[in-house]
């Protein structure tokens, strides 16, 4: 990599080697449900956030599965992860980055300038020889203060549009973009004119995010080259965030749709498209 696409990459994602360097960082160990993680291995000083219940406000229906969280709630949970005002931030899961992603995005929407992702997660961590701990941390109550509208949101009518007049990324395992007969209430495809990008794509076999050629090939293949507005859509707000932020690391700025999938078939006006086609 030159030194413009080390420094697009440094904004986004840290390594662990890296990470174990930096003083003075929040670190939070997203969960996705927190369950008995007490014997659960942690980065030293990592602390714990429970995705549904400290990074989305309750769903159903056309709100979607994991709607933004409300600012003052998302406010309170932040100072009780000891988040300080100007701190920097990293976030990481046990799944590569797919659940931390998450975090990454709602912080960044909430105005936290420097949050970073644990490239590789927690595996990496452990494959550099680093130490670990069983007991997530305690730390004093925080200060931060946090304001909504840093990161760009798609509801479903922006949604449709930019599949359309740009390119509208659909980062879910392909099986479920195909879709086909509903399953119960539930319909099943994509957003017409969406464009099948499984975020599954982004890694490199052993965990950690392909170098940013890759990423620019990858994406420029599906029409994500920078020249037409781009968004970027999931099941239910959380693949999507990842792929937000490995556009991000190329320079391509890119809005989410929070409500997804679950939001858009929830809508029974809503057009589904069904095949391997974007429609």
């Amino acid at each position: 990599m030159n030194g413009s696409e080390e420094a697009l990459r440094a904004r986004v994602l840290v390594t662990p080697v890296e990470l174990a360097r930096l003083d003075g960082v929040a670190i939070l160990a997203i969960r996705n449900p927190r369950g008995d993680e007490a014997a659960t291995p942690r980065i030293p000083g990592a602390v714990d956030v429970d995705l549904p219940g400290e990074l989305a406000a309750p769903g159903g229906g056309t709100r979607g599965s994991r709607p933004l969280p409300e600012i003052a709630e998302l406010q309170r949970h932040a100072r009780g992860w000891g988040l300080r005002q100007g701190q920097k931030v990293v976030v990481y899961d046990h799944d590569r980055g797919l659940v931390a992603g998450r975090a990454w995005w709602v912080l960044r929407w909430a105005g936290i300038a420097d949050v970073r992702l644990l490239d590789g997660g927690f595996a990496a961590w452990i494959a550099a020889g680093l130490p670990v701990v069983h007991r997530a941390a305690a730390p004093a109550p925080g200060d931060v203060t946090l304001s909504p509208g840093h990161m760009k949101v798609l509801d479903a009518d922006a949604a449709a549009a930019i599949a359309r007049a740009g390119v509208l990324l659909d980062t879910r395992v392909r099986p479920n973009y195909i879709g086909g007969a509903p399953q119960g209430e539930t319909r099943r495809g994509h957003i017409p004119g969406s464009v099948s990008t499984p975020v599954a794509d982004i890694f490199t076999e052993p965990g950690p995010i392909a170098d940013s050629a890759t990423l620019r090939h990858l994406f420029a293949a599906v029409g994500a080259d920078g020249s037409r507005p781009v968004g970027v859509t999931c099941g239910a707000g959380i693949s999507a965030a990842l792929g937000v932020a490995a556009l991000a690391s190329i320079g391509i700025e890119a809005a989410m749709y929070p409500g997804s999938w679950s939001a858009w078939s929830a809508d029974p006006a809503r057009p589904v498209t069904v095949g391997g086609l974007p429609g």
